[in-house]
C-alpha cells in the first residue's frame, strides 16, 4: 500500500511518515526541507521535494511515486500552518498565502491524486483540519477561516469521491504538544504591532506561549498519537468522518454548539484579553 503525506518535515507529518512506515506502508513524505526528513529514510520511507502551493511542485511529486509504484493509496493532507493576528492587521498578501496552503493546496493534491484512484475504484484521503475549523477564537480570523473552509471542502469531496470507492476523513486536533503555539505568537505580535490590539494580541500571544512552553505541556497530545490518529484514519475500512483529539477539543466543540454567540463571545474574549497566566 502507497501513501504520500504532505507536511512531513515536523510535527504529526513526520510522526504519522514514521507510524505508517513501520506498520508496513510504502510512504513517500513531502515537504520544502527534504533535509528535516532524512531521518524518516531509516524507517524506508522517501523523502519528496514538495510544495504545495506550486502546480510544478505537486504534479512532480505525484508523478514520481506513480511512476515508481504504479499507483497511490492514500494521501495525507497534513502541510500547513498558523499565521495569527486581528483581521484588520493581517495583509492580503499573507490571507492569501493562508489559503493557498491550507486550503488551496489541500485542493490541489487532491485533484492530482483522485483520477489514479478513481481508475483503482480505491482511495483515502486524510486532511488534516484542526478544532480551529469548528470553532472561532479572536486574533486568528484568517486561519479560523481557512480550516472552515477546509472542513466544507472536505465535506463536499467526501460525498462527491463516494460512488467510485474512495474515502475522505478530517483530522482535527486540539492542543498538541508542537512548536505551532510559539511560531503562532511571534507572529500575532509582529502582525499586531502598533495596532490598537497590541495590547489584546500581547496576552493571547503570552497565553500560547505559556500553554506551548511548560506549564500545560504534559496535558497535550503529543505528536506521536497524534501521528497514530492519522495513521489510524488511513488504515480504517470504515473511517470515521472526522477525527477529534487534543487538550480542549471537546469542551470548545461543546461551548461552540450550545452557548449563545454573545456569552462566547464575551467568554473567549475575557479569556484571551484579560486572563494573567503566571510564567
Amino acid at each position: 500500500m502507497v501513501v504520500l503525506v504532505t507536511g512531513a518535515s515536523s510535527g504529526m507529518g513526520y510522526q504519522a511518515a514514521a507510524i505508517l512506515a513501520r506498520r508496513g506502508w510504502k510512504v513517500y513524505a513531502g515537504a520544502r526541507r527534504l533535509e528535516k526528513m532524512e531521518p524518516l529514510r531509516k524507517y524506508g520511507v522517501t523523502p519528496l521535494a514538495l510544495d504545495v502551493t506550486s502546480d510544478a511542485s505537486a504534479q512532480g511529486a505525484v508523478a514520481q511515486v506513480i511512476q515508481v509504484e504504479g499507483h497511490i493509496d492514500a494521501l495525507v493532507n497534513n502541510a500547513g500552518y498558523g499565521a495569527l493576528g486581528p483581521v484588520e492587521c493581517v495583509s492580503l498578501d499573507e490571507a492569501r498565502r493562508q489559503l493557498e496552503v491550507n486550503l488551496l493546496g489541500v485542493a490541489r493534491m487532491t485533484s492530482l491524486v483522485l483520477p489514479h484512484m478513481r481508475r483503482q475504484h480505491s482511495g483515502r484521503i486524510v486532511n488534516v483540519s484542526s478544532i480551529a475549523g469548528r470553532a472561532t477564537m479572536p486574533m486568528a480570523g484568517w486561519y479560523n477561516a481557512s480550516k472552515y473552509a477546509l472542513e466544507a471542502l472536505s465535506d463536499a469531496t467526501r460525498m462527491e469521491v463516494r460512488p467510485y470507492g474512495i474515502k475522505v476523513a478530517i483530522i482535527e486536533p486540539g492542543g498538541v504538544r508542537s512548536d505551532w503555539g510559539i511560531i503562532a505568537a511571534g507572529k500575532l505580535r509582529e502582525s499586531s504591532a502598533g495596532s490598537v490590539y497590541e495590547d489584546f494580541a500581547a496576552n493571547e500571544a503570552a497565553i500560547f506561549e505559556c500553554m506551548y512552553s511548560r506549564n500545560l505541556l504534559n496535558l497535550m497530545t503529543g505528536g506521536e498519537k497524534a501521528g497514530k490518529v492519522i495513521a489510524k484514519a488511513v488504515c480504517a475500512s470504515r473511517p470515521r468522518a472526522r477525527y477529534t483529539f487534543g487538550l480542549g477539543s471537546g469542551a470548545i466543540r461543546v461551548l461552540h454548539a450550545l452557548l449563545p454567540a454573545k456569552w462566547l463571545d464575551a467568554i473567549l474574549v475575557t479569556i484571551f484579553s484579560k486572563v494573567k497566566l503566571r510564567t
